[in-house]
C-alpha cells in the first residue's frame, strides 16, 4: 500500500493512493469491488500523479541528504533533547536502516525525522511559529519542508496519557524535509 499522496506525488496537489498485489484472487476481488463501486483515480489525478513519480529519486535523495545534516544539527542544539533519525548512529534502529536502504546514495534515513525540544508545549509552540521558511503543516512529504507538533494537531485529540504512551510528548516536533537549500533550512531551524 502506498500513499501517492506523500512522497509519489510529492507536490502536495494530488490525494491518491496505491495498492500492490502478487495474489491474481485478491487482486480481482478488489478490482471487481472497485469497478462495481466507481473507486477510480481521475485521469488528471493520474497524471499529476505520474508527474510527480518522474522527480520521486531526486527529491527522495535530496530530502534524505537535508534531514541528516538538520538532524546532525540538532542533535547538536542546546534547545533539543533528543532526536529521532533512522540516519544518525545514535538511532537504535541505524544498522537496520543502513542495511535496508534503497541505494548507497541513501543514508539510512528518509525525509522524515522527530525531535524533542527542551521545554514544554509552549517552548515547542514558540519555536514552530517562529519559523519562517518551513511550514507548519500536517500534512508531510512534499517538496516543500514541513513541520508539526502531533500534541496540538494531528494527534491532539488524543488523550495526553495516551500520547505519552505513544512518545508524542508535549515538545514533540515531526519534520518533513524538502528540496530546499540546506542552508536556507538550517538557518530557519536555529
Amino acid at each position: 500500500m502506498h500513499s501517492i499522496t506523500k512522497y509519489i506525488g510529492g507536490h502536495s496537489d494530488v490525494v491518491a493512493g496505491a495498492l500492490m498485489f502478487n495474489d491474481s484472487k485478491l487482486y480481482d476481488k478488489l478490482f471487481f469491488n472497485i469497478k462495481s463501486m466507481g473507486y477510480w483515480i481521475s485521469p488528471f489525478d493520474a497524471w499529476i500523479a505520474l508527474k510527480g513519480s518522474k522527480t520521486l529519486k531526486l527529491r527522495a535523495e535530496r530530502a534524505s541528504e537535508n534531514a541528516l545534516a538538520i538532524a546532525k544539527m540538532l542533535e547538536k542544539h542546546p534547545k533539543v533533547e533528543k532526536v529521532l533519525y533512522p540516519g544518525l548512529p545514535s538511532h537504535p534502529h541505524h544498522k537496520i536502516a543502513l542495511k535496508n536502504r534503497a541505494s548507497p546514495k541513501y543514508n539510512g534515513g528518509s525525509g522524515m525525522m522527530g525531535f524533542y525540544i527542551k521545554g514544554d508545549i509552549k517552548k515547542a509552540n514558540k519555536f514552530l511559529s517562529s519559523l519562517k521558511l518551513i511550514t507548519l503543516a500536517e500534512s508531510l512529504g512534499g517538496v516543500e519542508s514541513l513541520i508539526e507538533n502531533p500534541a496540538l494537531m494531528t494527534h491532539g485529540s488524543v488523550p495526553p496519557e495516551h500520547r505519552k504512551m505513544l512518545g508524542i510528548d508535549d515538545n514533540y516536533c515531526r519534520l518533513s524535509t524538502g528540496v530546499e537549500d540546506i542552508e536556507d533550512l538550517i538557518e530557519d531551524i536555529k
